[in-house]
């Protein structure tokens, strides 16, 4: 066994392969963290700009108007705690990640989901690999992440982008396949097009589905909030990172509870947008 595995160098290989792009795709590393830190520094000026007070009321206001007065309530008295901590501002940070991670994950897995809708052959193909970016443990996107982006938040957001991206892919792939067949047959007797089809009968009626795949991006992100500080990321991650570092319980409970505030508004405002478009189709 061991000298076949000399023979077969399954972690050399891979460490070959980073050193090769980094030796040889440097310009693309670099063009790709100015994107991600325009978009981050962006979210982040745009959510702290304002003062906390009124971020605070456009939340609530955002949760009556989907999700209903008892999640507004909820909104309004968590995040008023989490400003009463001093977090107002590492939860706007850490949003602000969360924010570009989803957005860049949408951006391309539904595209992605769409394609593999269209054909098994390239669903067959994209399967295995958003069933390894699921599995395998988070803390291994770190090392290329880490090694590619160097530390800070960039490679926070590559590894949370990575890890949130097959919800994304695969309920938009399953949205659309579930779209009823008379549907399709009605739209192709009224002679639309590929394109008519897609944008105009089988999105609207997958649309429920995708929100869900929504949903399910924004809480993985989510989870990666912690690990995602362990190199930097910002937010409240460190928080918490520093209070397990440290053993500052009183520091890590009040980061752990300003991520779940967020984490449950973000996910009844994406779970009510989903219902009502539900109820629409």
């Amino acid at each position: 066994m061991e000298n076949f595995r000399s023979w077969i160098d399954i972690g050399g290989g891979f460490e070959v392969i980073v050193n090769w792009l980094r030796s040889n795709m440097a310009w693309l590393f670099g063009a790709i963290s100015n994107a991600v830190n325009g978009v981050l520094g962006t979210s982040r000026t745009v959510l702290n700009a304002p003062p906390p007070i009124v971020v605070i009321a456009i939340f609530a206001a955002i949760a009556w108007r989907t999700a209903g007065l008892g999640v507004a309530i909820f909104t309004f008295v968590g995040f008023g705690l989490i400003w009463y901590m001093g977090l107002f501002t590492l939860t706007m940070s850490t949003l602000a990640l969360v924010i570009t991670s989803v957005v860049i994950a949408l951006l391309l897995g539904i595209p992605l989901g769409i394609w593999a809708s269209k054909s098994d052959t390239v669903w067959q193909v994209m399967r295995p690999i958003l069933d390894f970016m699921q599995t395998l443990p988070a803390f291994v996107y770190l090392i290329p992440a880490v090694l590619f982006f160097r530390l800070g938040p960039v490679p926070g957001v590559v590894a949370t982008l990575v890890f949130s991206l097959p919800p994304a892919v695969r309920l938009t792939n399953l949205g659309i396949r579930q779209v009823p067949t008379e549907i399709k047959e009605a739209a192709l007797s009224f002679g639309s097009t590929g394109r008519q089809m897609l944008l105009k009968a089988e999105l609207p009626v997958a649309l429920a589905t995708i929100m869900a795949g929504v949903n399910q991006t924004i809480m993985l992100a989510l989870s990666m909030v912690v690990i995602a500080g362990m190199i930097g990321a910002g937010g409240l991650g460190n928080e918490v990172l520093r209070g397990i570092t440290q053993l500052r319980i009183d520091v890590g409970f009040e980061g752990g509870i300003a991520i779940v505030i967020l984490a449950i508004f973000l996910d009844r405002v994406t779970q009510a947008l989903g219902d009502s478009t539900r109820k629409q189709t």
